[in-house]
């Protein structure tokens, strides 16, 4: 939501999201930083957002106006807050640094050290090429995200709207993100990090949003972000575990808990053959549920 929009703002804090971030980034212009952060202050201080996530995404660490985006939230409505979301992360020191001024905020407060997280956003080539780094730089760090429509700037690709591109992208075949998703997905997972997939621009295309979401959802990221609340439901219900997929899973513990006591180590199910392995995705589709 942009922290310039305090009806928005208002709006963002009753939905049905589970989190909400005010952005002080690209939504709002350079003249307008220092009030967004006053209306941000204000947000966190007024607003109940009952059990959502309050999060801020801050200018990129290369910006003139970072720092000042953590000092200021942070002496007026830091117990406030959750999590940081930083933009265009392109390395280690990025995180290093929004880590190192939080520990000193906090101190510097009386708040509790360590308290709030970190969320970046993998949004550049050096972002891409540095994720594994990224995702092991620091205890705060919960969250890596794509961003692709700072990705395809950064890249040079040519796109008309933030978001996945048409599968039938008649110049290429293709799935052009597939890289830099599979590689935030292995980041994430080898260093037990949430992973989230970037926003879609078309509010009025929901079909082309439901397959986005059913393409990360399928590469594994846990969810989506969304930039109007008529994404919510979609983007719920591609993430959520189907009913047939939870029973199926179900299916799976009973008979290979039934077959171990037998002393069988893989066993069939109908057609499928079900292993340690199987039970592994079975598993960690459950406890997701």
């Amino acid at each position: 939501v942009p922290a310039t929009r305090w009806n928005m703002i208002e709006k963002a804090a009753a939905s049905e999201a589970d989190s909400i971030c005010l952005d002080l980034e690209d939504s709002v212009g350079p003249d307008e930083k220092s009030a967004a952060r006053d209306r941000v202050v204000r947000a966190l201080q007024e607003l109940d957002f009952g059990q959502r996530t309050r999060m801020v995404r801050i200018n990129a660490v290369d910006t003139p106006f970072a720092y000042r985006d953590l000092i200021t939230i942070m002496e007026q409505a830091g117990a406030q807050l959750d999590l940081v979301m930083i933009p265009k992360t392109n390395r280690p020191a990025d995180i290093q640094f929004v880590d190192t001024l939080l520990n000193q905020l906090e101190l510097a407060f009386g708040l509790t050290p360590g308290r709030i997280g970190i969320e970046a956003q993998i949004e550049t080539a050096a972002g891409c090429l540095h994720v594994g780094a990224i995702a092991g730089s620091s205890d705060r760090l919960e969250t890596l995200i794509f961003g692709p429509g700072d990705f395809a700037a950064d890249m040079r690709m040519p796109l008309a709207s933030i978001g996945q591109p048409d599968q039938h992208d008649e110049h290429y075949a293709g799935h052009r993100w597939h890289y830099v998703m599979q590689s935030i997905i292995v980041a994430a997972r080898a260093h037990g990090l949430r992973c989230m997939d970037g926003p879609f621009a078309g509010i009025r295309d929901l079909a082309g949003f439901e397959r986005a979401c059913q393409t990360a959802r399928s590469l594994g990221f846990d969810g989506k972000q969304c930039i109007h609340p008529s994404q919510l439901a979609a983007a719920n219900q591609a993430f959520a575990p189907t009913e047939a997929e939870i029973i199926w899973a179900q299916q799976v513990m009973e008979t290979y808990a039934q077959a171990l006591s037998r002393g069988e180590g893989a066993i069939r199910i109908g057609d499928r053959m079900i292993d340690a392995a199987s039970i592994r995705m079975a598993q960690a589709l459950l406890s997701y549920a």
